[in-house]
């Protein structure tokens, strides 16, 4: 199953999640759902978007890369570069 990120703009979160091709989420409720994570204190009905990407393809080349989203203009959601701030 592919796996696609999606971002809430109400808290800045990326959250990667695997589903079909034919479905989408809308809500960050809906979301951590799919996810298995806690909503925080971000509303269950914040929209999320799905973000273009390269798609989740893991190959030998590339494991242990430590490229971040935020090196191609992707919010990072918690790495270094933004404090943390997940």
């Amino acid at each position: 199953m592919p796996t696609y990120d999606y971002l809430c703009e109400a808290n800045g979160r990326v959250v990667e999640v695997a589903h079909r091709m034919s479905e989408d989420i809308a809500s960050w409720g809906e979301l951590c759902a799919r996810a298995g994570i806690d909503a925080g204190n971000t509303p269950a009905g914040a929209a999320v978007r799905r973000l273009i990407t390269g798609g989740a393809v893991v190959s030998s080349g590339n494991l242990g890369s430590t490229e971040r989203p935020c090196d191609y203009g992707s919010p990072c959601g918690g790495c270094a570069c933004d404090g943390g701030a997940a």
